[in-house]
């Protein structure tokens, strides 16, 4: 079992693998070709903080927002920029997972995933699976059961804000 099941099998929380083409694993991409909304649709983002540390936090928000990375995320990261990670260190910090199929699912155990409070306010969201070729589709509670995981107030802009 690999490690993205097992940490969803531990939270408890009812949740369904969900198959995709890889080349179609980029959210927008994905929701056009699958008929899911940008509003039940969540991005896993991993953003680090631009300092000697390198702090880094998986953000979880909906794709019909914007992650606020230089307000809410940098101030929590606790640097004075913060930015996303690139290709390579998505690869290197979170246990493997590719840009288009990161999930908060999985992720070391020192990684904090935080969630923008809209997510909780779905029934369910679909967010990446751990790899391009699958996603998860599962209420939000199951990402709130992560050890690591925190509601976080405006983690996120609505496009209008």
């Amino acid at each position: 079992m690999d490690a993205v099941v097992a940490s969803l099998d531990a939270t408890g929380v009812d949740y369904e693998l969900v198959p995709c083409d890889p080349e179609l694993a980029d959210t927008a991409a994905f929701c056009e070709a699958y008929g899911y909304s940008p509003h039940d649709s969540a991005n896993a983002i991993l953003v680090l903080g631009k300092s000697a540390e390198r702090p880094m936090a998986c953000c979880l928000v909906l794709a019909s927002t914007r992650l606020d990375v230089n307000g809410v995320v940098r101030k929590r990261l606790g640097t004075r920029k913060a930015s996303f990670a690139d290709a390579d260190e998505t690869i290197a910090r979170s246990g493997g997972m590719q840009i288009g199929g990161v999930t908060p699912f999985g992720l070391p155990s020192d990684l904090p995933v935080w969630i923008d409070h809209r997510v909780m306010a779905r029934s369910r969201v679909i967010v990446g699976g751990g790899s391009r070729d699958r996603k998860v589709l599962c209420p939000p509670a199951a990402v709130a059961a992560l050890p690591t995981a925190e509601v976080v107030d405006d983690l996120a802009k609505a496009p209008a804000d």
